[in-house]
């Protein structure tokens, strides 16, 4: 697994979008002060570890990543297709609730969390634009990487065609059974298409995430997508998984960010 040491941290990143103006990281799980079951980077604060050591994981993630932490932006991710234009880093203000969030300010750090749903980072080369969403099962069906895509239209003139788009580590089909309510909302938002996302092992379906939202993604006229192909469930020693771990764990960050 192609990790950048940072210090005590494993940085994870895409080699489609190393790019001269871009800073991208998806941080492992090490490196961090958490004790088990969140061992050890854990940035998330809702999952049982004390706020002291989340924020201490945070501070070391964003300066390995070299962004300042008064440049943060984060949501409260509701698995929804929401999608937030962080013109300016969001300091104090309440947390919006949202699974999506662009921006074209270098000042600005997009930070997400994430524990077997994929983590979206869109990077618009031409208008100098950003992007970065959260997709479960609930925001595959809901469409939140083309909600993305259409805010960056609307906001920055982005071509679809310009953007580079990288799906970062997540949990793969092999571990993802889902059940028939799953799977008739599948073919609810991607009608015949959706067969080619469910996989059919032991009477079960498995929904691969990753070919649903690279499918998304080209839907809305995306032409360059690179998928991590990491499982998350697979690489609990490296990554949170959700369904992995049964639940009790901690959740990984991805970050995007322009440089100045």
């Amino acid at each position: 697994m192609p990790f950048r040491q940072s210090g005590s941290l494993h940085i994870f990143q895409l080699e489609s979008l190393a790019h001269p103006d871009l800073d991208q990281a998806f941080f492992s799980r090490h490196g961090g002060v958490s004790p088990n079951p969140w061992r050890s980077l854990n940035l998330g604060g809702t999952v049982g570890d004390e706020r002291a050591r989340v924020v201490e994981n945070r501070a070391r993630a964003m300066a390995a990543a070299g962004r300042r932490e008064e440049s943060l932006y984060e949501v409260w991710q509701v698995h929804s297709a929401e999608v937030v234009l962080a013109r300016e880093p969001r300091g104090g203000a309440p947390l919006a609730q949202a699974d999506a969030m662009i921006t074209d300010n270098p000042r600005v750090t997009l930070l997400m969390r994430f524990a077997d749903c994929v983590p979206i980072l869109l990077f618009d080369p031409v208008r100098g634009a950003i992007g970065i969403a959260h997709a479960g099962w609930l925001g595959t069906v809901r469409k939140t990487a083309q909600a993305a895509v259409r805010a960056m239209q609307d906001a920055f003139g982005t071509r679809p065609s310009d953007l580079l788009v990288g799906l970062g580590p997540s949990i793969g089909p092999d571990h993802y059974p889902v059940g028939d309510g799953v799977v008739a909302m599948m073919r609810e938002a991607f009608g015949d298409e959706a067969e080619a996302h469910l996989q059919r092992g032991n009477a079960q379906a498995h929904l691969d995430l990753w070919s649903a939202n690279r499918r998304l993604l080209e839907m809305a006229g995306v032409e360059k997508v690179e998928v991590a192909d990491v499982c998350t469930a697979c690489h609990v020693e490296d990554w949170y998984s959700h369904r992995g771990e049964g639940g009790r764990t901690g959740r990984f960050g991805a970050l995007i960010g322009l440089r100045a």
